[in-house]
């Protein structure tokens, strides 16, 4: 069952979590790439009937649409049978030393055909390096170069700032030069940015056409007469 109301282990994977797949819908990834894309948090992937499910923290699936209604059992988690294909790309946050993010997990993965693994470990629980990016290879895994996720046309990268009022070093996707995909709040600020440039700019315009007209009437000339 993954349906038993426990709570994902801590508010840092929460946050880590929701910023893996609002920017996704809120920057419309999905118009960009011309292909539908699903994005998921901490929901169950079922492999087979019968069988348990393998959750991960953040999924990425191309070319696939959720159902309409999605209260019936049948559309609740990600069933690979159902959607006909398993996610193009799982994200793993490492929170303590007994998930098997690196063994049992990535071997899972790898059975399921999942293109690309990303394992993000904040705490340096499972060794030196924060963020490891693995592509799919026949049957077994091999680290991508420089975390770019070509078949999904997503990179990921370490960034570090503000996010939700946390300062601290987060996983973010980003496009092939590596800017970030943008959270719906930095496109808002961003516009709001945009539309103070604007309005300083029109009211420099306006001051500029002001001295102009001041410079006019000092030499006995009538701005406001057409012609002029």
């Amino acid at each position: 069952m993954t349906e038993d109301d426990a709570p994902v282990d801590n508010f840092f994977s929460e946050k880590q979590q929701r910023l893996l797949t609002e920017p996704l819908y809120s920057a419309r990834v999905a118009e960009r790439l011309g292909r539908p894309l699903l994005a998921a948090a901490n929901v169950g992937v079922f492999y087979g009937e019968g069988q348990p499910a393998i959750v991960p923290d953040a999924l990425v699936s191309l070319d696939v649409e959720l159902a309409a209604d999605l209260w019936p059992k049948a559309n609740r988690s990600y069933f690979i049978w159902r959607f006909g294909k398993p996610p193009d790309a799982v994200v793993e946050i490492v929170s303590n030393r007994e998930g098997g993010e690196l063994a049992r997990k990535r071997e899972r993965y790898a059975q399921l055909g999942v293109a690309y693994y990303v394992v993000f470990d904040p705490q340096r629980l499972l060794g030196e390096e924060l963020l490891q990016c693995y592509e799919l290879h026949g049957r077994t895994y091999a680290l991508c170069a420089g975390g770019w996720l070509r078949d999904v046309g997503l990179g990921v990268r370490l960034w570090e700032g503000e996010y939700e009022g946390v300062k601290a070093v987060w996983l973010r996707w980003c496009d092939q030069e590596g800017r970030v995909i943008p959270t719906g709040a930095e496109l808002a600020e961003a516009e709001r940015q945009r539309a103070e440039a604007e309005q300083r700019r029109a009211e420099a315009e306006r001051a500029r056409a002001e001295r102009l007209a001041a410079r006019l009437r000092a030499l006995g000339i009538n701005p406001d007469v057409e012609g002029i």
